[in-house]
């Protein structure tokens, strides 16, 4: 019996249905653009598509008779909003297939290693201590400061003897994320009661307070950081295989678990600093994905950040409508699409295994 090399596994691994991937490419980016329109032009006030079209116009200086009203409720309330739902379900599918390669489990996601936690407690104490009381910090700037010191101490935690395995990682950032939390909730203690809903709201994921201005620091993080990620295919597939594959190809362990920890890292920090604590995008999106397309990182990176973009636009949709005028935060509505997927997924698992 012809046992296969880690060349040939990896060949086998390139090779695919790539009429399939392709054809969920296309469907994805089909999704996102439908979506996308669909975000902008639902809500309390309904804006017809020719109407957006109008308003874009107007701003590209085409000329156009859109109204003070459109202008505002597309360029200044919604688009920056579907804009920035793109980014960061992007940002954190990308996040948690970073995560899943390093530590080679399907089942992990960004809030593993505890720079979620982090990042909530820092945009928390500002919120409720003040941003004198931190340095004049802001909400963003305090969430990434918070994310970047739990990432350090979950990284020194993790060595051992100039190394770090899988498993302390995760050990780390587990404990670590539940320290934050537990200042988290300490601090909303502190909290007066008018703070309450805003807090929570934030710690449970909105997109609220969406702005262009907010904009560029996750996206140019999203495309730094994916482009990166990337151009690591080759080695992610060889890691997928396993340590004595992964060194058989010429793989720099050690590089490339600190590469995908500060990656996975750096983008969690910066969805949460602009978007809260949204969950379950990168535990089920990089699985879905997985099961869509194969296990081939080139591929699967990509697709990965499309679904993620898919799903949180199409959340927060369902999130700022069901229950118009009022608002809900995100996380509501990806945990209960997270938590059925997860249990079919385990019954799936369960039949193959018998």
């Amino acid at each position: 019996m012809h046992t296969l090399t880690a060349s040939e596994s990896l060949a086998r691994l390139r090779r695919g249905d790539r009429r399939r991937r392709v054809a969920a490419l296309t469907a994805l980016g089909a999704a996102l653009l439908v979506l996308a329109v669909l975000g902008v032009a639902v809500g309390s006030v309904p804006v017809a598509p020719d109407r957006i079209w109008a308003v874009l116009a107007a701003k590209a200086g085409l000329g156009s008779d859109a109204t003070t009203l459109e202008s505002t409720i597309v360029w200044t309330l919604r688009l920056p909003r579907v804009a920035m739902a793109v980014v960061v379900g992007a940002t954190l599918s990308l996040a948690g297939a970073a995560l899943q390669a390093l530590v080679r489990n399907p089942l992990a996601d960004p809030y593993v290693l505890g720079v979620s936690s982090g990042a909530s407690l820092g945009a928390v104490a500002v919120m409720t201590l003040g941003a004198a009381s931190l340095g004049g910090l802001s909400v963003p700037g305090a969430a990434f400061l918070a994310a970047a010191v739990v990432l350090a101490v979950v990284y020194a935690f993790a060595q051992r003897a100039g190394s770090f395995t899988d498993a302390r990682l995760v050990l780390a950032g587990v404990a670590l994320g539940y320290v934050a939390m537990a200042a988290t909730s300490f601090l909303q203690l502190l909290a007066e009661p008018a703070e309450l809903r805003g807090i929570m709201f934030w710690t449970m994921g909105s997109l609220a307070g969406a702005r262009w201005e907010a904009l560029p620091i996750p996206v140019v993080t999203l495309i730094a950081v994916g482009a990166w990620l990337l151009a690591q295919g080759h080695p992610l597939n060889a890691l997928a295989l396993g340590d004595d594959d992964a060194i058989a190809v010429g793989v720099d362990l050690k590089r490339m678990r600190l590469g995908l920890l500060a990656a996975s890292a750096v983008l969690t920090a910066v969805a949460v600093s602009v978007a809260g604590g949204i969950g379950f995008i990168g535990l089920i999106v990089p699985h879905i994905m997985r099961l869509a397309v194969g296990a081939d990182h080139r591929i699967l990176l990509p697709a990965s950040a499309l679904g993620g973009a898919v799903m949180l636009v199409g959340v927060d949709l369902i999130a700022r409508t069901v229950g118009s005028p009022n608002e809900y935060p995100v996380t509501i509505f990806t945990a209960l699409i997270g938590g059925p997927f997860f249990l079919w997924l385990m019954r799936a698992r369960d039949k193959e295994a018998m």
